[in-house]
């Protein structure tokens, strides 16, 4: 008998009115703006109007370092909040919402998987309430502004060839990444080199993830720096008078939407930052929502602890002052054994010394968790029907050494049930004392902060600055940007900033291309190795396999 794909499971449940799953967490019908039968948004009043009530706990979910085998961070998250909710305890969820990129690219959805899902998958996946669309149109109305103030006379006095800001769009589309415009004649603009990132790699989605008001919001927006003028003063989105407009295509993609899981959890799904080249993180709002709604909230980072976690502590946690109580690292036994040099095809069989060998990739990151930052933690073992007792029992040991608990869960296949162990472990060490530390103080300079994330979360031997990277960093120190938090750009494969350096690698050091900073988030990006800001399609793109029937219901979404 085969198993039934996501989309066939998510398909089969019965949803519960998205008017009683708001009401489940005692919100107001004044506040809930839905979008269909499943869907709503929630109006940020609420969070004013909830401003004395205590937070409940925060569990942030992170995970080894990505293999193509799969580690499941969604599908524990998404189930852990099930399972907190079938032990008694009121939980709520909060996660990014999906790019259309990796949807109809390699990695297909980001809704979790089998039986522990938020739902309506399709729709979550796919345009959900056009946020993503909303963010993307405020980006190149800031582009477009840009240009025609050039155009029109160029009253700042900038420089074409300075212009910082590019278009965006929420497609993997490598044609895009470079191209000349403003082509035609002179009625068409000033010609220039451009270029596209993808939404999710925009500034704006930084901003938008990391506002806590509309107030808040439009003084983002206006410190974006889009350009430099021939004297090298930066030119900024509030110059270019753009703010405005901006924050008022965004109004309404503020407010954090509400779904549910398949077992009917309130879930929060709102914004959506890529980790490997952005900070990773949902937006602050729906994580606040989440927090004064329930008694546990279950939130997410991007990829491995070193860049989804790493970002949503120095810089989500710097910025809103949250802190979690408990962090759970999600682990396969398949992923470990890529780690230790297995092939994708050689999984299926047991191999201790494989296992072994990969297993202080998840080590690292556990430390690091516990050690640098000083959490609680627990393992999630995302499980496989071919894990053998002997594996698991191995990753159990190795974890215990660090005075961590490896547990299994099983919730692709079971649900809130499978998690009912991981959820008592989360319970039981939120309870534990902890004090938040970060991986470097503000005040060090930009190449003091660098050095500290390399060799503390990497663990590499240092950093090296190319010539530009160094007379950039000089720049912003002049400008007065140093003291802000850094956004390391860097592959997801790796510790290091070589995919191929599977493993826990040492004696390496992390070579930093260029820095340029994002006065509207609040940090400057570092970017290394040869990560883009707009991904390509693969050669068998997702896309090929989705389809809609007469009916209107979608096929081949996973």
């Amino acid at each position: 008998m085969g198993y039934l794909s996501d989309i066939e499971i998510a398909q089969s449940t019965k949803l519960s009115p998205i008017d009683e799953v708001a009401s489940s967490l005692g919100i107001e019908e004044s506040y809930i703006e839905p979008y269909g039968k499943y869907k709503a948004k929630i109006d940020i009043g609420l969070l004013r109007q909830m401003s004395d009530k205590p937070d409940g706990r925060l569990i942030l979910v992170t995970a080894m370092t990505p293999t193509p085998a799969g580690e499941g961070k969604t599908t524990t998250t998404v189930g852990l909040g099930d399972a907190l909710r079938m032990i008694g305890k009121k939980s709520v969820i909060a996660l990014r919402e999906p790019s259309l990129g990796p949807v109809f690219g390699v990695k297909g959805g980001a809704a979790g998987g089998g039986y522990a899902q938020v739902v309506p998958m399709e729709d979550i996946n796919l345009h959900f309430t056009g946020d993503f669309h909303a963010i993307g149109a405020a980006n190149n109305l800031l582009a477009a502004m840009l240009d025609n103030h050039i155009y029109q006379g160029n009253e700042l006095d900038i420089d074409p060839k300075s212009v910082t800001w590019r278009r965006c769009v929420d497609m993997n589309d490598r044609q895009l990444r470079n191209v000349v415009d403003g082509l035609g004649g002179l009625g068409n603009g000033v010609p220039r080199e451009d270029g596209f990132d993808i939404t999710v790699a925009s500034e704006i989605m930084a901003v938008f993830c990391l506002a806590s008001d509309i107030t808040d919001l439009k003084k983002r927006l206006s410190s974006i720096i889009v350009a430099y003028t021939y004297d090298k003063r930066p030119v900024t989105a509030g110059d270019i008078k753009a703010a405005g407009a901006m924050a008022a295509l965004l109004k309404d993609a503020l407010k954090p939407n509400l779904v549910q899981t398949l077992e009917h959890t309130p879930a929060f799904v709102h914004g959506g930052p890529f980790a490997n080249i952005a900070h990773g993180c949902n937006s602050i709002l729906a994580t606040r929502m989440a927090l004064k709604l329930g008694d546990y909230c279950v939130t997410e980072a991007g990829f491995g602890a070193d860049l989804g976690a790493e970002k949503f502590l120095d810089i989500k946690c710097r910025v809103s002052g949250l802190k979690p109580d408990a962090v759970v690292v999600v682990a396969t036994v398949r992923a470990l054994k890529m780690h230790g040099g297995l092939s994708k095809n050689e999984l299926d069989k047991e191999d201790m010394n494989a296992l072994k060998a990969g297993l202080p990739n998840l080590l690292r990151h556990v430390e690091n968790m516990t050690k640098v930052y000083g959490l609680n933690a627990v393992v999630a073992i995302n499980r496989f029907p071919t894990d053998t007792e002997r594996e698991l029992k191995l990753v159990e040991a190795e974890c215990a050494k660090l005075g961590v608990k490896a547990v299994l869960s099983e919730v692709w296949g079971k649900g809130g049930a499978g998690g009912v162990r991981l959820a008592e472990e989360v319970v039981r060490i939120c309870e534990k004392e902890s004090d938040l530390s970060f991986s470097y103080e503000l005040d060090a300079s930009i190449a003091e902060k660098l050095e500290a994330i390399a060799k503390r979360v990497y663990h590499a031997d240092g950093v090296e600055l190319t010539q530009t990277a160094r007379r950039q960093a000089a720049r912003l120190t002049e400008l007065g940007f140093d003291r802000l938090p850094i956004c390391v750009a860097k592959t997801q494969y790796s510790f290091s900033d070589d995919p191929k350096l599977l493993g826990a690698p040492d004696g390496f050091k992390i070579t930093v291309r260029s820095l340029k900073v994002s006065a509207g988030a609040g940090f400057i990006v570092a970017l290394t190795g040869d990560v883009l800001t707009m991904p390509g399609l693969p050669k068998m793109p997702a896309a090929e396999k989705i389809n809609v029937d007469e009916n209107g219901v979608i096929s081949g979404l996973f």
